[in-house]
């Protein structure tokens, strides 16, 4: 009785062990099918104008100079084709409001200097969208009096080049880069009049 017992048990531990090891080589064969968005790596964006969080200096608002700050940012990913930069207010009394919408920047570029032109075709064939005042280009913080308003300047490195024409809109550039994104930085800044 005792060694039919055991040797009941050695059967069904070996059919349990066959059962493991045939889920174990189905699942080896199996490749994860992730969206590439939920697979980002994080770029670090900065800038010598204010630190994250801080105040955004009114050399860089619509009540100084207007003119777009220098960023800088670290190594992309491999097989990094290009970069796409948008500048916005989630603080805006309408909603989200876009400041700035430029791509297609050259992926060896490691920096935006200061005061880009506002121009829908850059020198170095980067290509700027229109903003929400709608002009091409940087339009920098301008909120109504009152409380601060958060202005967040988001990088992403993509794995192609946009086939989007400058002018276009913040809408028209996220939808572009769908499926394409390696990896995405955010910097952000505040600003009150």
């Amino acid at each position: 009785m005792k060694v039919r017992l055991k040797r009941e048990c050695i059967w069904r531990m070996l059919a349990v062990l066959m059962a493991l090891s045939l889920v174990a080589i189905a699942f080896a064969g199996c490749e994860s099918k992730q969206p590439l968005e939920e697979v980002k790596m994080t770029l670090n964006v900065s800038t010598s104008a204010f630190e994250e969080g801080g105040r955004i200096p009114i050399k860089y608002s619509c009540q100084g100079e207007d003119v777009s700050p220098a960023l800088q940012w670290d190594e992309p990913p491999t097989g990094t084709q290009s970069f796409a930069l948008i500048m916005d207010d989630p603080d805006a009394p309408v909603g989200v409001f876009t400041h700035w919408v430029i791509f297609n920047i050259p992926s060896d570029s490691r920096q935006l200097t200061e005061a880009i032109p506002t121009q829908a075709k850059l020198p170095s064939g980067a290509l700027q969208g229109k903003n929400d005042f709608g002009r091409i280009g940087y339009g920098g913080p301008c909120p109504p009096p009152g409380p601060a308003h958060r202005y967040r300047f988001t990088l992403y490195a993509l794995d192609k080049a946009l086939d989007t024409k400058s002018g276009a809109s913040k809408t028209q550039v996220l939808d572009a880069m769908k499926g394409h994104i390696l990896a995405q930085g955010q910097l952000t800044g505040t600003y009150q009049r």
